[in-house]
């Protein structure tokens, strides 16, 4: 599927930015540009010097070899053909230059844990310490049957002693596969009628009532990470240095929104960022191309932030999938608003000024659909890729990253790394298998061919 920019751009996005940015803040002194720049970089730092749930930000990068031109299969054109090159050293950029064959980089987060993957751990990373130290016994969130945010939700907090309640769009399947089982499995689910469902925080509210009791308390996520960073501003104290205690009578329920679409969860983002600037990886001076899905948009705006305020000339492309542009844009400039005062610092304030709120390039499917659902042929396309290069990826999420930087590594007269981030989603197949099974039956007799 050829996937096109819902506009053009005004213009490379990271590298325009930076540039307004710099010439926002003294630009006409490069000394004083180069210390303003080194204290964001500094003060990225600081806050990511904190407690983090996953304890080390590696992750594997995978270069994908790409032959042949034209269309998918589904579409009738020619077809594409990948396989692994591992021989491509990522710091050695002569070394791409003077590949023949277009090539893009896939980063495995789907292989962060194995039941958590992608970007929900990341999401989660910064997050799940906080509960902790505030003492939080019990966490209520909510998404549809087969959520990966809510099973990673579920599967976190039982490793960390935590109960999580989970609120399920729809009815519950004859038979539970996928994220619905493991959901099942790790959390307390309770499936909620589509109509009730519609008015998400007053359900949220009441179910967090109901588990809290007479004596227990109820706090929202992002009403906790006010607190928090008021008293904390870069988190590396814990909570119960400061009198915090982790023994508790009553219950501390915490409210979690779907997708886990907050401020902290921008965190665990950044701190990919900064491990993928490392000089044996991408490095801080080569142009990147980093694609992602989108969802919620989080990730993509983890990125985009990411990468202004460590100065780097990345531009990150993110694929609608389930909102409009201008959602997507207000999503963007909400969680942008929140990092700020979170940060509460002058010199993010100066650097997310020049970026005028717009971090990300929002692409548009060629074929847009309602979210959840795929098209004839895209099922075959991810059995394809997975036996050619051994990455699975599944046709709601990771298919579209995947196409869009396919496409982009067909463009010519550039020197940009084209950068996938695998943000996981696999187990979502099985509850797809269930929706259509026509789709999955015929795999057998198309894959014999």
């Amino acid at each position: 599927m050829v996937l096109v920019k819902l506009q053009q751009p005004r213009s490379a996005v990271v590298s325009a930015v930076i540039r307004d940015f710099h010439s926002c803040l003294m630009a006409e002194n490069s000394t004083e540009t180069s210390i303003l720049k080194q204290s964001t970089v500094d003060f990225v730092s600081k806050l990511l010097d904190r407690r983090w749930a996953l304890r080390s930000p590696d992750t594997q990068v995978h270069p994908v070899m790409v032959s042949g031109s034209g269309s998918y299969k589904r579409l009738g054109g020619e077809v594409f053909d990948f396989r692994n090159y591992p021989g491509q050293s990522l710091g050695d950029s002569k070394e791409a230059k003077n590949l023949r064959q277009p090539l893009f980089y896939v980063v495995r987060d789907d292989l962060l844990h194995p039941l958590v993957n992608g970007n929900k751990a990341r999401k989660l990373d910064a997050l799940l310490p906080l509960l902790e130290d505030y003492s939080v016994t019990d966490v209520v969130t909510c998404g549809g049957c087969q959520s990966a945010h809510a099973a990673a939700v579920a599967i976190s907090c039982a490793e960390r002693g935590l109960k999580t309640h989970l609120l399920l769009r729809g009815e519950q399947p004859e038979t539970l596969t996928g994220y619905a089982m493991l959901s099942t499995f790790y959390g307390n689910v309770t499936y909620i009628e589509r109509s009730l469902y519609a008015r998400r925080e007053d359900m949220l509210a009441r179910h967090a009532n109901f588990i809290a009791g007479s004596k227990g308390s109820i706090e929202w996520l992002n009403d906790l990470l006010e607190s928090a960073f008021i008293h904390n501003a870069y988190g590396k104290q814990s909570l119960l240095q400061m009198g915090g205690s982790r023994v508790t009578r009553n219950k501390k329920v915490v409210i979690i929104s779907e997708g886990a679409g907050d401020a902290v969860a921008l965190l665990g983002v950044i701190r990919l960022v900064q491990y993928l600037s490392q000089e044996h990886l991408f490095g801080n001076l080569q142009t990147v191309k980093i694609i992602v899905d989108a969802g919620t948009g989080t990730t993509a705006v983890g990125l985009g932030l990411g990468a202004l305020c460590l100065g780097l000339p990345w531009e990150v492309h993110a694929v609608m999938l389930a909102d409009t542009v201008e959602g997507y844009r207000k999503k963007e400039e909400s969680l942008i608003s929140e990092f700020r005062k979170i940060c509460d610092s002058p010199t993010i304030d100066l650097a997310l000024g020049g970026a005028n709120t717009e971090v990300v390039h929002w692409v548009e499917r060629s074929c847009p659909r309602k979210f959840g659902n795929i098209r004839k042929g895209e099922v075959e396309e991810c059995q394809r890729i997975a036996q050619q290069t051994g990455i699975l990826v599944d046709p709601v999420y990771t298919l579209a990253a995947w196409e869009l930087a396919t496409q982009l590594s067909q463009e010519q007269g550039t020197s940009a790394k084209v950068v996938m981030l695998h943000t996981g989603g696999t187990l979502g197949m099985f509850g797809l298998a269930q929706r259509y099974k026509p789709y999955f039956q015929n795999l057998k007799a198309e894959s014999s061919d």
